[in-house]
């Protein structure tokens, strides 16, 4: 169990804030009369047994898994080493195999009824709280074990991620600038597409992502990764919408978030893209409500039902027709982290 200040996580805070302070994002009023208040479709389920943000989950045998994560604790923020997984039929967490080392910003992806646990931040001594890893972890449900594989070409974090026929592919992200490796201004956004293979265990890269960003999200439909908002260090938060083909090494560009969101969750429901919450540094610091829809199809975006509760730094997910989102923080930054978890079930 790693912890720091309170004192400590805030001035880090404010530093990352800083660096973001000249986002493009219109902020939580620019569209406001567009976004969809009614939230009584959204239903509240049974909480996480920790306050958690900075997450990243997946599902593996119709249940949802979180690892890692920024863990706030009676004041205290802490990197997370648990497990932890939601059962929907029941509406109850069950505590799994911990995780090798705490991580926050530990990427998740299930490939082949395995989940894999990717890279993300540790905390040395107290103080550096930003130090990017490489590793790739494997958990088997059968043993109810973690297991080292080979180790990522270079660090990487705040990455979008899916699982696309034999491989994982990861894109995006922050991976650090030069030797330094220890605080958040030591990394840069980069336009990274590493794929693995876990059946060889081994690594290999995929057509660059056309935008180099972090905080972004996404999912896989139909076979193809789809990438949306996220953030870049110099010029705040992006609305882009890139999408990855595989079968020809290919990316392309989409219709942009009506609102550009970094931080953000996604998930896809009924082959459609779904894009929620997020914060920004503008406007004086917030949350974002608005939940977006993306249609395929028609290349078009549309506003659904608001959050009920706005956060930042979740995770979301889908099983079968219901959207999940999980944990995060009710305000920028570090406050109010919470262990919400609140479902949807999109008409």
């Amino acid at each position: 169990m790693q912890k720091i200040s309170s004192n400590q996580s805030r001035r880090l805070f404010l530093k990352k804030a800083g660096a973001l302070s000249l986002t493009l994002s219109l902020g939580k009023f620019g569209l406001a009369h567009e976004i969809i208040d009614s939230k009584r479709n959204w239903k509240s389920k049974a909480g996480m047994p920790h306050n958690l943000q900075e997450i990243y989950c997946s599902v593996l045998d119709k249940k949802i898994h979180i690892a890692g994560g920024f863990w706030v604790k009676n004041g205290d923020v802490r990197i997370s080493p648990h497990h932890i997984a939601y059962h929907p039929k029941s509406d109850t967490w069950e505590v799994k195999a911990s995780i090798p080392e705490p991580r926050h910003h530990l990427q998740m992806v299930t490939h082949n009824d395995i989940l894999y646990g990717f890279a993300g931040f540790e905390m040395q001594s107290g103080q550096a709280m930003w130090i990017m890893h490489q590793q790739t972890w494997a958990y088997d449900p059968k043993n109810e074990a973690w297991t080292s594989k080979k180790v990522a070409p270079v660090p990487h974090a705040e990455t979008v991620a899916g699982s696309i026929g034999d491989h994982i592919h990861i894109v995006g992200g922050r991976t650090p600038s030069g030797k330094a490796n220890t605080s958040y201004r030591d990394h840069q956004d980069t336009d990274h597409h590493l794929v693995y293979d876990p059946g060889t265990d081994t690594w290999d890269t995929g057509a660059p992502a056309p935008t180099a960003r972090n905080s972004a999200a996404g999912a896989v439909i139909d076979g193809e990764l789809y990438v949306a908002g996220g953030r870049t260090v110099s010029g705040g938060n992006v609305a882009h919408l890139e999408i990855y083909d595989p079968q020809e090494d290919k990316w392309r560009t989409a219709a942009p978030m009506p609102q550009a969101q970094g931080g953000l969750a996604a998930a896809a429901v009924k082959g459609k893209l779904y894009a929620f919450g997020g914060e920004y540094f503008n406007d004086g610091r917030g949350v974002y409500e608005a939940c977006w829809v993306y249609d395929p199809t028609t290349d078009k975006w549309s506003a659904t039902t608001s959050m009920l509760t706005p956060r930042h730094g979740l995770a979301g997910a889908a099983i079968g027709k219901t959207l999940y989102a999980l944990g995060g923080a009710k305000k920028a930054s570090l406050n109010q982290t919470s262990n919400i978890v609140e479902a949807l079930k999109p008409k």
